[in-house]
């Protein structure tokens, strides 16, 4: 649909330029659709994309600031802040991505969400959950169920996250596998590939070091 100030144009031209100019106009305007028409099935048949790849992992760069909870926590939890044991990145097979569903499915259906006001009266606290939490207690609650299952802690990652037109942060796990970066969160049920996400991804654990964060692109 052509903008009002687009359609004022047009119809001034129509209007005021010469027929012969107007002619040659429309003439070069069929030949841009033509080749614009080409160019779009030649896209078609080469299933052309400017999105990111099927499986392609996120993008790490610098340094990040760390949760401020998130160090405390760890004193605590050290081997669930692991990233160091175990294969980085995990082969998947149908079994583990039945496995990662079924654990991601079992958190969120046993754990309720509930602040950490509300929970502990402090504004953020981080723990195993039993039956209440908020995002990072699910997110560890996961990192927790799969180590016991056998899951490397190397390729499990607390990762922060923003909704689209959001700026309150949201923690989520991410899963390094052979099939890319894959989010357990725990507003829903189903195991994503990032880039299917509807977030902006922020900021997560180092796999070179435990202690820092990297930014994520």
């Amino acid at each position: 649909m052509l903008s009002c100030r687009q359609g004022r144009r047009s119809l001034l031209f129509h209007l005021v330029a010469p027929f012969d100019l107007q002619l040659t106009v429309r003439k070069r305007g069929a030949a841009m659709i033509r080749s614009f028409l080409a160019v779009g099935v030649a896209c078609t048949l080469a299933s052309c994309t400017t999105a990111t790849p099927t499986g392609a992992p996120m993008k790490t760069y610098g340094y990040a600031f760390a949760p401020p909870a998130f160090y405390s926590f760890c004193k605590k939890q050290p081997r669930l802040c692991d990233t160091q044991s175990g294969d980085a990145v995990v082969m998947m097979t149908k079994a583990k991505a039945d496995q990662l569903q079924a654990v991601n499915h079992l958190v969120n259906s046993r754990v309720r969400m509930r602040s950490d006001l509300a929970t502990s009266g402090t504004d953020d606290v981080w723990r195993v959950p039993s039956d209440v939490g908020d995002c990072e207690d699910f997110a560890i609650g996961k990192k927790d169920e799969l180590m016991k299952r056998g899951w490397p802690s190397s390729a499990m990652l607390l990762t922060v996250a923003y909704p689209r037109f959001s700026k309150e942060g949201h923690t989520v796990l991410t899963v390094r596998t052979s099939e890319g970066d894959l989010i357990l969160d725990s507003l829903t049920s189903t195991v994503m590939k990032w880039s299917d996400t509807n977030y902006r991804f922020f900021a997560r654990q180092s796999q070179d070091n435990p202690d820092t964060w990297e930014r994520l692109s």
